[in-house]
């Protein structure tokens, strides 16, 4: 399986998805659910880029991503 995956690319996707949120259009709601829409938004977003910003290594099968969440 290590020779399979392809750490880098599943990161560059997650970036990939990040950019995509940071440019999701708002949908026609208003009130309350377009702030849940927007909270969703951020949500995602925050997910994605820590992905996208992780260095991985595959190792006997086990994937562990390495996220500096110092800044």
């Amino acid at each position: 399986m290590e020779n399979e995956f392809d750490i880098e690319a599943m990161v560059q996707r997650f970036q990939a998805r990040a950019a995509a949120v940071k440019k999701r259009d708002l949908p026609p709601v208003g009130g309350e659910e377009r702030q849940l829409f927007i909270e969703q938004a951020q949500k995602d977003y925050m997910d994605y880029a820590i992905i996208g910003d992780a260095k991985g290594s595959l190792v006997d099968g086990v994937l562990t991503l390495k996220i500096d969440l110092r800044g």
